[in-house]
């Protein structure tokens, strides 16, 4: 049975859509049918890491929600770039629109929230997948109260920063009342001098959840400015190591 995966912050800036595009791929390296969806739909940018532009997506998740298309003529295949075929696994995305004209849209009218679960499922259906990541738009809303209501799995992305703590314990709270059975915490951007193990500590006995991993600073994913998949470009890189832990979590199966 495929299962979805929500991966979110409550504030902007986290490393979010790197950490779910690092974590997809290597899932999907792994022989897993993965498929990566861009709810962030009033500000997207996760197509960004897999070369793809304007001109590479005649359609977008938006054309879905608008009744343009079913939600499976948005998905592209981006196998090549994951480097998931070799494995036997495979790897599609489903962005959200960057033209100007279809963010105002969102903004000014909004859309029917209720097909995004339509969407999800379908997307699982037509594509066969084992995983469905979604790259959630940050803080709290509609759309994303639904993505932590069906989720599976949801991992929390957090700063060693006040505002972040304050916020993911609203988060935390909002996933307990959703009845979120699996719940982890990343722990992303910790500066040097930081003791990762003392971190991990305080950050499990704060919101009574798991910390799945702790990823250093990375200043060369600040050099590689989005420009690709970072653990597949430095494999033997710290961050690298960490997101195999996510991935090697995500997919061991649990006792119910």
């Amino acid at each position: 049975m495929a299962k979805i995966v929500s991966i979110h912050s409550f504030r902007g800036g986290t490393g979010k859509s790197n950490l779910t595009a690092n974590i997809a791929v290597t899932v999907a390296r792994m022989g897993q049918r993965v498929g990566v969806i861009d709810t962030d739909i009033q500000s997207p940018g996760i197509h960004v890491l897999f070369g793809m532009d304007e001109e590479k997506m005649p359609k977008a998740l938006n054309d879905y929600l608008w009744g343009n298309c079913r939600i499976e003529e948005t998905a592209y295949d981006v196998s090549h770039v994951a480097g998931a075929s070799e494995a036997g696994g495979s790897l599609h995305l489903i962005p959200s629109s960057v033209r100007t004209g279809e963010i105002a849209r969102v903004l000014r009218e909004g859309y029917d929230v209720g097909l995004l679960n339509d969407g999800f499922r379908g997307l699982i259906r037509a594509l066969k997948l084992d995983y469905l990541f979604i790259d959630t738009h940050p803080g709290v809303n509609e759309e994303t109260l639904l993505s932590i209501a069906i989720s599976d799995i949801l991992l929390l992305i957090l700063r060693p920063d006040a505002q972040d703590f304050q916020g993911t314990a609203v988060t935390v709270e909002l996933a307990r009342r959703l009845e979120v059975r699996d719940m982890h915490i990343l722990i992303n951007k910790v500066p040097p001098g930081m003791e990762h193990g003392a971190l991990a500590r305080k950050v499990e006995s704060m919101f009574e959840a798991p910390v799945a991993a702790v990823f250093p600073l990375n200043m060369e994913m600040a050099r590689l400015a989005s420009g690709g998949i970072f653990s597949l470009q430095f494999p033997d890189h710290p961050f690298s190591h960490e997101v195999r832990r996510v991935a090697a979590r995500i997919t061991t199966p649990t006792l119910p």
